[in-house]
């Protein structure tokens, strides 16, 4: 029985229940996600440094084969371990988050390096959800798990090529994969937003059931809830303007930090012990995620910072026309 301070009263630890093999399925889907989005937005940047005649910013990805591979079975492995109740908590805050960036005007390629392991979650927890009572639901998994490994492997493949052979093809013109994104790549952002705010709206619909499941069906449920939810409301405000504040690597992971120990405080107060393990888990998976992107994270900053500058000029020059005149 969930009880608010059940830790405090002694409640048992509650295991998942999940067959682990379906969890291991579930992990390598959300993983293969994860891939996806960085693989994608690697491409994309590439491409754009590549066409303002830079040098492109992501290191050449055949030496870095042994830590990607590190990265992706570190990821299933953890988002293997982290339940269904976190997980939609982690999606539902990173909804929130994103809402909240959005009305606000920031930019979304950060918003995007911040998903990742709250993607990751978003996945699993509406497999979690589609697949409740199925029959057959390890062969389901499986056959999830082995069309996003190659979907995965196939972003991969394009990403390597990319770095090796964009510079070089789209000069020459007799490769049909890097003429394509030499015609069409600028839209490869504005699509992988596309399919992430649907992945996420799914995972929120899944999620909501999930947390009224486990947390609010309880009688007088939300009495408790509802000051928790406000305060949490106010530190993604807090968050948000702390990243007006502050930019660059420790803001990032100041804010994960933030999060995270929010969500901690919170599943100590009415969560169970398995709930607390699991949100410790996420402070891997978010370091396992945001650490090796730190290539990735400085271009975002950078263009971030470039956009802000020539904003800020164009400004100045309007102004200055305007006084002249």
């Amino acid at each position: 029985m969930f009880l608010p301070f059940s830790w405090i009263l002694g409640a048992e630890w509650t295991p998942s229940g999940s067959n682990p093999i379906d969890s291991f399925f579930r992990g390598l889907v959300g993983a293969c996600g994860i891939s996806v989005l960085c693989s994608l937005m690697r491409v994309n940047h590439f491409i754009q440094s590549c066409s303002k005649q830079r040098s492109p910013s992501p290191g050449n990805p055949p030496s870095w084969n042994w830590r990607a591979a590190l990265q992706f079975w570190s990821l299933t492995v953890l988002l293997s371990l982290v339940g269904s109740r976190v997980s939609s908590l982690i999606v539902l805050e990173f909804s929130l988050r994103a809402v909240s960036a959005w009305a606000d005007g920031r930019g979304l390629d950060l918003l995007l390096l911040q998903s990742q392991f709250s993607l990751g979650c978003g996945l699993t927890c509406t497999l979690v959800f589609l697949h409740q009572g199925a029959p057959r639901s390890s062969f389901s998994l499986f056959l999830a798990a082995a069309l996003s490994w190659g979907l995965a492997s196939t972003i991969h493949n394009l990403w390597s090529h990319v770095a090796r052979l964009y510079p070089l093809h789209s000069t020459e013109r007799y490769c049909g994969k890097c003429i394509t994104l030499l015609t069409s790549g600028h839209t490869i952002l504005a699509s992988l937003q596309r399919a992430v705010v649907l992945a996420f709206a799914l995972a929120t619909v899944a999620s909501t059931t999930t947390v009224y499941d486990h947390f609010l069906s309880q009688k007088d449920a939300l009495k408790f809830w509802t000051p928790l939810t406000l305060c949490y409301t106010m530190l993604v405000v807090y968050i948000q303007e702390d990243q007006h504040r502050h930019s660059g690597t420790e803001a990032l992971l100041h804010t994960v930090v933030l999060r995270l120990g929010a969500l901690l405080v919170l599943m100590l107060t009415v969560g169970y012990w398995s709930d607390v393990f699991h949100v410790l888990i996420t402070f891997l998976g978010e370091a396992a995620c945001l650490l090796p992107s730190q290539d990735l994270l400085q271009a975002v900053l950078k263009e971030e910072e470039d956009a802000s500058l020539s904003k800020s000029r164009h400004k100045l020059t309007r102004r200055t026309s305007s006084d002249d005149s």
